[in-house]
């Protein structure tokens, strides 16, 4: 499962993620699409998501089974952590 959060992102970023996932709350996307689709998804996000910021959530095989990639401005950072992901937040 693919989990992606957008935050303060334009309309039409929304409404083209709906193409493979659902959105269950405001910015908020859940949906299993496969590792192609993923990626690119994600180079659209990271290059369309302007002042806005992205978080998307994928499987991955590690300790956690997940791995998280982040873009857009005043995003928190993932710090891999003797195999654990942790996330840092800017400091304001």
């Amino acid at each position: 499962m693919t989990v992606v959060v957008l935050i303060a992102a334009a309309e039409g970023l929304r409404g083209h993620l709906t193409r493979w996932m659902i959105e269950i709350a405001a910015g908020v996307f859940v949906g299993n699409p496969s590792a192609r689709v993923r990626d690119r998804v994600w180079t659209l996000l990271a290059q369309r998501i302007g002042d806005g910021q992205a978080v998307m959530i994928e499987p991955a095989d590690n300790e956690q089974g997940w791995a998280v990639r982040t873009a857009g401005r005043d995003r928190g950072y993932p710090i891999d952590y003797d195999g654990l992901i942790l996330f840092a937040r800017p400091h304001r």
